[in-house]
């Protein structure tokens, strides 16, 4: 079906050579003398484009525009001048217009406009599937090449990259495949992080990640300059394509300085990766060292209740004499209380914000019915925590540090992931009760299902008692009991998961940034 375009201006007689251009290249134009002949045109008629002359008799360009957006808002207009003048460009321009050309115009100038407006997503599309296409070789041959640390981030860089990009695309069959190649590489991860992850934390590697444990010492403190303040931000939860998606926004503020990978502990969950974080401790580190600030599988309280003293610990064990605020964000209120107060807290060099939001949203995506229909997917999940983040205090906060020119650095404790794939685990009632990992007696399971740690002190784990053991779900699956096993599995499945071993959960975003 051909594309509809009206073309409005006064001295359309002179443009018909225009007209006849574009219609051998398959539109179909229309055409009007004025303002007023136009609007009759457009409410009687569906059009897909308007290329409207600014200055026409009667009714001008921008009058003409005004009512065309006041009723058809969604209607492409392309306005066309004579005139440079710079007041002209901004009112066209903040009445939503979709280009603006100056005359005299010529036809392909008016081609690559519509091309522009109309056929940008079909384009684009087809470019994307085109290059993944010609990338879906060289990622899987470096997929089964063993890939070393560095390597495996460039992997999974690229194919966060893919998978946002292939989002603009209409195939869904290569959306497919991107699914599969995903699914591939974690297995291939999985077996990776078994092989190497007891060498990584007891030293005996000939490289290792920066893990939870040593970002503070490796990542943080070297950025922090003598005379520049800075905002920490921890947002829990928050994997790497969840900040390419809202990168775009922090950068109509902040300059990106450096965007590293950093590797979670294990378990990726928050009782241990961010007291790792905080501490700059191995969790056994920190049960031996302050037991009076570990909370145990088993015991009563708050988990995290203690970040703010293992960081200051941790900077007095690195010579670090830094003064620092540190808050904790739970909820909206909580945000929006530190945003009405956060004038009094930029005096400290260094300002710790721990933001819940992004955790809690993984696990009302779990709890929530009507959260699970708005995350039905890895795209929607996305989605929803952009939608999030434009509409919390936290931007505001950005806003805030922008305009007082505070560097801020964005980083996480652990990522999460989609599971689909059930494993059966039988424990004792003392078993905790995280999805993704197991901690306690006698569990029975699959050993070529998991990553079993039989001696929980080989990877820096305190042992709940003498014969505990930790298991780890790979991939994307997830424990689950026999008793009650259909009911247990329906509920769960498909839901965003932490605590195991997978590339989601364990590589996750370092950025530091100055203001713009």
């Amino acid at each position: 079906m051909a594309i509809k375009v009206l073309w409005a201006d006064d001295e359309i007689d002179l443009l018909k050579p225009h007209i006849i251009f574009l219609e051998q290249k398959g539109y179909e134009v229309s055409v009007a003398k004025s303002g007023d002949e136009a609007l009759d045109m457009i409410f009687n008629n569906n059009f897909d484009i308007v290329f409207l002359d600014e200055n026409m008799p009667g009714l001008t360009g921008l009058e003409t525009l005004t009512q065309i957006k006041n009723n058809q808002p969604r209607l492409p207009v392309v306005m066309i001048t004579k005139s440079e003048e710079e007041t002209i460009m901004n009112e066209a321009i903040g009445s939503n217009i979709s280009d603006y050309l100056i005359k005299p115009v010529n036809p392909n100038q008016i081609l690559l406009s519509l091309k522009k407006n109309l056929e940008n997503k079909k384009l684009m599309s087809e470019k994307t599937t085109m290059g993944y296409q010609q990338e879906f070789r060289n990622i899987s041959m470096e997929i089964s090449d063993r890939p070393d640390l560095e390597n495996w981030e460039k992997i999974y860089r690229k194919m966060v990259y893919w998978e946002l990009e292939l989002e603009k695309s209409q195939d869904n069959g290569l959306k497919e495949v991107l699914k599969m190649q995903k699914s591939e590489a974690n297995t291939v991860f999985s077996r990776f992080v078994i092989e190497n992850y007891q060498d990584w934390l007891s030293g005996q590697a000939d490289e290792k990640p920066v893990l939870s444990h040593l970002v503070v010492r490796e990542k943080v403190l070297p950025v922090l300059k003598d005379e520049e303040k800075y905002f920490l931000i921890i947002i829990d939860n928050l994997r790497f394509d969840q900040w390419k998606i809202l990168q775009p926004v922090f950068e109509n503020y902040y300059r990106i300085e450096k965007e590293d990978v950093v590797y979670s502990v294990l378990p990726t969950a928050t009782q241990y990766a961010r007291n790792c974080f905080f501490s700059g401790l191995l969790p056994s580190e920190i049960q031996k060292r302050f037991p009076q600030y570990w909370i145990g599988e088993g015991d009563e309280g708050t988990r995290n209740q203690f970040e703010a003293e293992l960081f200051a610990e941790q900077l007095k064990r690195l010579g670090a004499n830094i003064s620092f605020h540190y808050h904790k964000i739970l909820n909206m209120s909580a945000g929006k209380k530190l945003l009405e107060n956060i004038n009094n807290f930029t005096g400290k060099k260094l300002n710790i914000v721990v933001y819940n939001f992004v955790d809690m949203l993984s696990h009302a995506r779990t709890d929530m019915e009507v959260i699970k229909e708005l995350a039905d997917d890895e795209a929607a999940y996305r989605s929803l925590t952009l939608s999030w983040f434009e509409h919390s205090p936290l931007l505001d906060i950005i806003r805030f540090l922008h305009d007082k020119k505070i560097n801020i650095i964005i980083t996480t404790d652990h990522g999460s992931i989609k599971v689909s794939n059930p494993t059966k685990v039988v424990g004792d009632k003392n078993t905790n009760t995280n999805l993704r990992y197991k901690t306690g007696r006698h569990l029975q399971y699959n050993e070529n299902e998991v990553y079993e740690v039989k001696n929980p002190h080989d990877i820096f784990l305190p042992r709940t008692n003498i014969s505990s053991s930790y298991i780890f779900a790979k991939e994307d699956s997830f424990f689950a009991y026999p008793n009650n096993y259909n009911y247990y599995v329906n509920y769960y499945k498909n839901t965003f998961q932490h605590g195991g071993v997978s590339l989601e959960e364990m590589l996750v975003p370092f950025v530091f940034m100055k203001p713009r």
